[in-house]
Order: C-alpha cells, then sequence, then structure tokens
C-alpha cells in the first residue's frame, strides 16, 4: 500500500489558510481580480467599479492591508492599493477552472 504524506512544510500551510481566510469574501476577490488587471488603483477607482460604500470598501481594503495581501503607495492627494504578491492571482485561475463553482 501506498504511504501517504502532507507534501506542503507546515508553515506554507499556514501562511496559505491565513491569506485564503482574509480574501474569502466576493468583494476582497473581486479586489484581487481589478489589481490583476491594473498593477495599482486608488479607492474611487476600485469604487466606481465595485459600485459599493466607500466605508465597505476601506473595510476590506483595511483588513486586507493588516493581512499583508495588499499594501499602499501615496503620490500626492492619491493612495495607491497594490498586491503585495502578484502570485496570489493564481486563486482566479483556480476559481475559473473549478466545475464546483
Amino acid at each position: 500500500m501506498n504511504s501517504l504524506q502532507i507534501r506542503l512544510d507546515q508553515k506554507k500551510l499556514e501562511r496559505a489558510a491565513y491569506v485564503l481566510k482574509s480574501v474569502a469574501h466576493p468583494i476582497r476577490i473581486s479586489i484581487i481580480d481589478l489589481l490583476e488587471q491594473r498593477e495599482r488603483l486608488t479607492v474611487s477607482e476600485l469604487q466606481q467599479v465595485l459600485h459599493i460604500e466607500q466605508s465597505l470598501l476601506s473595510h476590506h481594503l483595511t483588513n486586507m492591508r493588516d493581512k499583508g495581501v495588499l499594501d499602499t503607495k501615496r503620490e500626492g492627494k492619491n493612495v495607491f492599493y497594490f498586491l503585495t504578491d502578484a502570485t496570489i492571482t493564481n486563486i482566479l485561475d483556480c476559481i475559473n477552472g473549478c466545475k464546483t463553482f
């Protein structure tokens, strides 16, 4: 009989669970999708596409930033949001390719 084993490092599993929990919301996945299309966006640019209240959007952005998924850069009056690790967009391929969704 073949022996089964966990093929991923425990720290990697813990980090993956942490990141997945932090993006497990339709708005947050949409933010990742938008930031894949354009490397950085302002709150107003995101709000224009998502059609949600600015306070709700700010809540999601703050949560994602606190969890290390997003970061910001100020340029003049504008604050731009961007992904800290662009490979997180691979989750979009998984969602699109999964027949369960």
